[in-house]
């Protein structure tokens, strides 16, 4: 096991000593900001999360608002559909972004706070 220290990043690598690379026995790479491992486990977990919102939800809203809302409740055509359906997809990835900016500045600020306590 090999340490090293860059500024305000410490690097772990773990080398595999037989050469062959498998799922179990690979190169590993943890970057510690900080030295606390509680944050960036938190902050990839946020990442992942918005992530996986960012890609679901407006697919998913498209193609329902369009054949039930749109098509299905109101009765429009497939071309009107298309287009307010859109916007729906559109403004649902705006809320995402607000959403994903919200809780990422709420979560650094309470993590500068935290540490400044410290």
């Amino acid at each position: 096991m090999r340490k090293e220290s860059y500024g305000y990043v410490s690097v772990r690598k773990v080398f595999v000593s037989s050469g062959v690379f498998n799922f179990a026995n690979k190169l590993e790479v943890i970057l510690l900001f900080c030295g606390n491992e509680g944050s960036l486990t938190s902050t990839l977990r946020t990442l992942l999360f918005f992530t996986a919102l960012m890609i679901t939800l407006p697919v998913g809203l498209y193609f329902s608002s369009k054949a039930y809302v749109f098509e299905g409740s109101l009765g429009m055509s497939d071309r009107d559909s298309y287009f307010y359906a859109a916007i729906v997809a559109v403004v649902t990835v705006h809320v995402v972004l607000a959403l994903f900016v919200y809780v990422a500045w709420n979560e650094g600020s309470r993590q500068w706070r935290e540490g400044k306590q410290d």
